[in-house]
């Protein structure tokens, strides 16, 4: 069983659900990376989206958008995440860790060679934004191949019929776009949510996560009612972008938000 599956496993044997917060490697120094993912799970973090930055980010808004370019101004590039992944593991075994980003910089890598060194470094989940499951048979081929879990996104705009596909395609957890539009999107409305979680449910057991709109404990708690995970990112984003400038704040910055959004989850 992989570290998502027990992870989820584990978490619903004790009735609770996965906060899985989102950052972008590198952002706004490479050193702030590492220091903050762990501050995260210590904040009750349960699995971690990292971001691979990349130069045309076109799922998300203004916020990752500008977290991407401050990384790559330090020239981050997919073997330094990957670096950053497997100094996180010497002090943390157990945490799953899923990379979010784009097709390009692993294409340069290679398939073969990417799956392989990501497994190496500790990775546990690749979620291709711009690769439909319909292209992606290799490189599932190559990550299942590695017990890495192919990751995949369904959009409120998804047919029932296309769910069975994209499903059919992954493992590990499914990540529901909750809101048309790009990360950052400010309007969500849970009881739609509710309702395409049901459809999602109709014709999968994977598990559920659902992202874009969720600010704060609140909405963390609200969706927490309804799905197997809530990701968050623009929030946490955000605070990066406004502690720059003083890059020791950023965990407990991080932290913050996060301890909110779990004490939320696990009252409602």
């Amino acid at each position: 069983m992989s570290r998502i599956a027990e992870c989820f496993a584990h978490l619903k044997a004790s009735g609770r659900k996965a906060l899985i917060p989102y950052i972008t490697a590198g952002d706004p120094t490479p050193f702030v990376t590492v220091g903050a993912m762990h501050a995260m799970v210590k904040a009750g973090a349960d699995i971690l989206e990292i971001g691979v930055p990349f130069s045309d980010p076109m799922a998300d808004g203004p916020t990752i958008t500008k977290a991407h370019e401050r990384a790559l101004v330090h020239h981050v590039s997919l073997t330094d995440v990957l670096a950053m992944v497997r100094e996180f593991r010497t002090r943390d075994p157990r945490t799953p860790v899923v990379l979010m980003g784009y097709l390009n910089p692993v294409e340069a890598m290679g398939y073969a060679r990417f799956a392989e060194l990501a497994a190496d470094a500790g990775v546990d989940g690749v979620l291709t934004v711009d690769l439909p499951p319909e292209e992606g048979d290799a490189l599932t081929a190559e990550l299942s191949a590695h017990g890495l879990d192919p990751i995949y996104l369904l959009a409120p705009t998804t047919t029932p019929e296309r769910i069975r596909l994209i499903t059919a395609a992954a493992s590990g957890y499914v990540y529901y776009v909750s809101l048309k539009g790009v990360t950052g999107a400010s309007t969500l409305d849970v009881g739609e949510v509710a309702e395409r979680i049901a459809t999602i449910r109709s014709v999968s057991h994977l598990p559920i996560g659902v992202g874009f709109g969720i600010k704060d404990a609140a909405t963390a708690a609200a969706v927490a009612a309804h799905a197997d995970g809530v990701v968050v990112g623009s929030v946490l984003v955000e605070a990066i972008a406004r502690l720059q400038g003083d890059t020791s704040a950023i965990p407990a910055a991080l932290s913050a938000i996060l301890l909110d959004m779990r004490n939320a989850m696990d009252r409602r």
